[in-house]
Formats: structure tokens, C-alpha cells, sequence
């Protein structure tokens, strides 16, 4: 009986420790997805801004003249 005692015992203290373990882990899981999520974030922001400054450069850029194809046959 003291046995079955002992072992109950034991296998609560295991149980005990991984619910700490899973709880720590828990923890710097949730603080790495929060840093996963302020990475993105900025991530977002710099490819908008490149967005942002290609188009710029676009609308800057001049128009290319229309060449029709009789154009192109023409010419020596």
C-alpha cells in the first residue's frame, strides 16, 4: 500500500514539473509569436514604402512614344 502510495506520488511530481515546463515554454512561445508579429509588421510597412517610392518613379518616368509596326519595317 505504501508503494502504490509512493508511486502516485512520484508520478504527481512528474506531472507537476512538466506543467511547469509547458508553462515556461508556453510563455516564450506566446513572447516570439508577439516578436514574429512586430517583425511583420515592419515588414509590411518597408515593402509599402518601396511600393510607394517604385511608383514614384514610375509616374516620373517619360512616355513611350507609340511605334507602329510599319515603323519598325522602314527603317534601314
Amino acid at each position: 500500500m505504501i508503494s502504490d502510495f509512493s508511486h502516485l506520488s512520484e508520478k504527481v511530481n512528474q506531472l507537476a514539473e512538466l506543467v511547469i515546463s509547458l508553462r515556461s515554454e508556453n510563455i516564450a512561445l506566446q513572447k516570439y509569436a508577439v516578436s514574429l508579429a512586430v517583425d511583420k509588421a515592419d515588414l509590411t510597412r518597408r515593402m509599402q514604402e518601396a511600393h510607394d517610392r517604385l511608383a514614384a518613379l514610375m509616374d516620373r518616368l517619360p512616355a513611350e512614344p507609340e511605334i507602329e509596326a510599319k515603323d519598325v519595317e522602314e527603317s534601314p
